[in-house]
């Protein structure tokens, strides 16, 4: 249901579109999702998990329990990376979209398999109430489950540098930007100058801008979802917008890239929350 054409085709086709791509790091997470490779699933689990049980659970609206939500969830991310270096983007879905379809279709299975199981008790065949799940089906993909899906690539985003910076700068980081605390508060707490926090501060960011460049190049179809970084506040080459190298431009750029980091993270902690929640029951 979900195969489509072979990567070397899905990157001209995404050439012919205008799309920029990186190919060696998308072939590299796809090679290993190919392969079966236990972190490569267990990074697309962390990173789309959270969001696929919410909706499951929305969808659901209490008729599917914590343990179907969370067996159902494995079963569209497994679909998922068992097809993502076959995509189709002549299709014109959003990687989002696609995911989404991915588990409606998990979910009608599921369905599916409780009717027959109904059909074959022995019993009068029962009307099952389908009529929760196809509303909320046909609405299509919302703000709210798209603004999700982009929230996740930017905490992944943060995750691959939390792993692979010092320690301390990306601590700095963290208190600076993620926990708001000032220059000044987090230079004391370090027991350095304010600028070499300034100096750390600007180490970090411009990895996590690497980084977040790579994550949403390979969870992204479409020219729309390439360009979602920017609509967010999250300038990419703020050195292209001009101002010179540490102009005013590139100034303003940083200020509206740590803000928009800052409220994407913490609405990414919200749904996370959500997510803990559900699966207590």
């Amino acid at each position: 249901m979900f195969l489509g054409r072979n990567p070397r085709n899905r990157r001209e086709d995404r050439a012919r579109e205008g799309l920029t791509h990186d190919d060696e790091y998308d072939n590299r997470v796809y090679s290993r999702l190919r392969d079966n490779d236990e972190a490569a699933w267990f990074e697309l689990w962390e990173t789309f998990g959270p969001v696929i049980r919410v909706q499951l659970s929305r969808w659901g609206r209490g008729r599917i329990g914590v343990e179907t939500v969370r067996d159902l969830s494995q079963e569209t991310l497994a679909a998922l990376s068992n097809s993502i270096d076959r995509y189709d983007p002549a299709r014109g879905a959003r990687f989002s979209t696609w995911l989404l379809a991915i588990a409606k279709h998990v979910l009608g299975d599921e369905i599916d398999r409780r009717m027959a199981l109904k059909r074959g008790g022995g019993k009068a065949n029962a009307q099952f109430d389908e009529s929760w799940m196809k509303a909320d089906a046909s609405q299509g993909v919302d703000a709210q489950y798209e603004t999700s899906i982009f929230c996740a690539k930017v905490e992944a985003a943060i995750r691959m540098v939390e792993r692979e910076t010092d320690f301390t700068d990306f601590s700095i980081y963290r208190m600076r930007v993620l926990d708001g605390q000032s220059g000044k508060e987090v230079a004391s707490a370090i027991g350095v100058s304010e600028p070499t926090i300034s100096r750390r501060l600007a180490k970090i960011r411009g990895v996590l801008r690497s980084r977040l460049g790579e994550v949403i190049s390979t969870y992204s179809f479409t020219k729309e979802e390439l360009e979602e970084a920017e609509r967010n506040g999250l300038s990419l080459n703020p050195n292209n917008e001009g101002g010179g190298e540490a102009g005013p431009a590139d100034k303003s750029a940083d200020t509206m890239f740590d803000e928009a980091i800052a409220e994407i993270y913490h609405r990414q902690m919200q749904l996370r929350a959500e997510d803990e929640q559900s699966l207590l029951g």
